[in-house]
């Protein structure tokens, strides 16, 4: 295996995914996990994540045992600066900081066999390497960082993110890594981890009973899928929770869906939680909130099946990420209700064995599991629902106006022949208001926001070119058909800076 060490970059997880694909089985670990507890002889290569801090703040001595190790190891922007400094060369901040694409021209070596000499990458640092200890082989330079790569010995340096999609041949890089310079075994699949999980499951429930928390998306449906291969279905059962932030129809399509998949309850707890968000308009709190009484309901009606202990849900790595919850020091972005929303105490053990994926992932683990179409075709959507998607505070009122709003984007959305291709297409209702006039008319009514992002896995996003036919189409509708809102416009901001959802 390869052993990626975290050193909070918000991309770790997707080196060790990258990693995967390349049919080598990755596992993360913290960058201060001490070195025997981690090596042994199934180790056959290392990878040093990116982060966020300074390597001139960190503590050297405790990674000179790292590079002692007899496997190659590749480090990635901060990792390849922490090699930098161990083996003797120097870091500073540099006189310009370096972020989004860049051209690099790059050496002949293992490394970048099969590549052109020059080709994009993707920066995002502002230190840089300034020297290289003797006996270093530069391997890239771009305009502003002339030791854009170095390899010594059995340690190759990278100070771009071949991880990421920007970066043309990142995934050739990798796999030259892992198959030229690691001979790592290629055994890894999806299938082997769903078997892994199977196992893992388990052995975490035993004898014990667990409830499914059930979305009616596709994370949920493949945790209890999982879950009942595991379990059986007579020890869990799925609990789907209306708590008044779904979508037009969605209660009543979950439970024509999925009652006959799994053994389903629907619990009705909409004034609940509408209740405990009444005036409440901070993102964060929204977030917490709905993921505090989301538990409370799990604890209440596992109470009314014997010897429930466990709560399985289909938390996904960039919930995790964002939350800054990971493996590693990762900022917090937001708090995602099953992840950084979760109340400190709870009496339910949280099961996730879908906590180190993505979105596709899952899905190519819905089609092993053969789940209905409709699981992997469904859009995400968000665990706290609709009210991610109100600007400021949640009402009744305001929650009937984006549900008409969002059933005419979805009526129309899904005829387009890109839809397949659209990683998440919504509505979003903003706190604005917005003179207009109807009928002759002044009216001074809501604004409403309409987002559609290409993606793989939710990490990076580009914004869709709708045809303008389309967006006529759906703003006509929303303004004749949709009583509150007066004014529709289109969000063109991608991820990074914005994030997928407004809150």
């Amino acid at each position: 295996m390869i052993v990626v060490l975290d050193f909070g970059s918000q991309y770790t997880q997707l080196i060790a995914r990258r990693v995967r694909e390349c049919r080598v089985y990755s596992e993360i670990i913290h960058f201060l996990t001490p070195v025997d507890k981690f090596f042994n002889s199934e180790v056959e290569g290392i990878i040093l994540s990116g982060g966020p801090g300074s390597v001139y703040q960190a503590d050297l001595s405790f990674f000179k045992r790292l590079f002692e190790l007899p496997v190659p190891m590749l480090g990635i922007c901060y990792g390849m600066q922490l090699g930098a400094r161990i083996l003797g060369g120097r870091v500073k901040r540099g006189r310009t900081q370096e972020y989004g694409l860049a051209h690099i021209r790059v050496a002949k070596t293992k490394l970048f066999n099969g590549l052109p000499r020059q080709f994009n990458v993707w920066m995002s640092h502002g230190d840089i390497v300034v020297k290289v200890p003797e006996g270093v082989k530069i391997l890239g330079s771009t305009e502003t960082t002339p030791i854009a790569g170095f390899q010594y010995k059995k340690f190759y340096g990278l100070q771009f993110h071949p991880e990421v999609k920007h970066t043309e041949y990142g995934i050739e890089i990798i796999d030259n890594f892992l198959s030229l310079i690691c001979r790592a075994k290629k055994t890894w699949s999806m299938r082997r981890f769903i078997n892994k999980e199977i196992l893992s499951i388990k052995e975490q429930v035993g004898n014990a009973r667990a409830i499914c928390a059930i979305s009616g998306g596709i994370d949920s449906a493949v945790c209890a899928a999982i879950a009942a291969k595991a379990l059986g279905s007579s020890h869990f059962v799925g609990i789907f929770v209306d708590n008044g932030l779904l979508r037009a129809g969605e209660r009543e399509e979950v439970k024509r869906k999925l009652a006959k998949k799994v053994k389903l309850r629907i619990v009705d707890a909409r004034e609940r939680f509408l209740s405990k968000l009444k005036g409440v308009r901070d993102p964060e709190k929204k977030r917490k909130i709905i993921g505090r009484e989301f538990i409370r309901v799990f604890e209440a009606e596992a109470k009314k099946y014997p010897d429930v202990k466990f709560l399985v849900q289909g938390t996904l790595y960039p919930d995790v990420i964002e939350s800054g919850r990971g493996i590693g020091p990762a900022d917090v972005i937001k708090s995602h209700h099953n992840v950084g929303g979760l109340p400190k105490r709870m009496s339910l053990k949280v099961v996730e064995p879908l906590r180190l994926l993505f979105k596709d992932e899952v899905k190519n683990i819905a089609r092993l599991l053969k789940l209905p179409g409709s699981f992997i075709q469904r859009k995400p959507f968000p665990g706290p629902g609709l009210a991610v998607r109100i600007i400021g505070e949640v009402t009744p009122q305001r929650l009937d106006i984006l549900r008409q709003a969002d059933k005419i984007l979805q009526e129309e959305a899904i005829k387009l022949k890109i839809y397949p291709d659209i990683w998440q297409i919504f509505a979003v209702l903003l706190p604005l208001g917005s003179v207009g006039v109807m009928g002759d008319k002044r009216t001074y009514d809501a604004v409403c926001a309409i987002r559609a992002v290409y993606s793989d896995d939710g990490m990076t996003a580009d914004w869709v070119h709708l045809p303008d036919d389309f967006l006529g189409r759906v703003s006509r509708r929303i303004t004749n058909e949709v009583r509150g809102i007066n004014r529709v416009v289109y969000d063109i901001t991608s991820k990074p800076p914005a994030t997928i959802e407004w809150e």
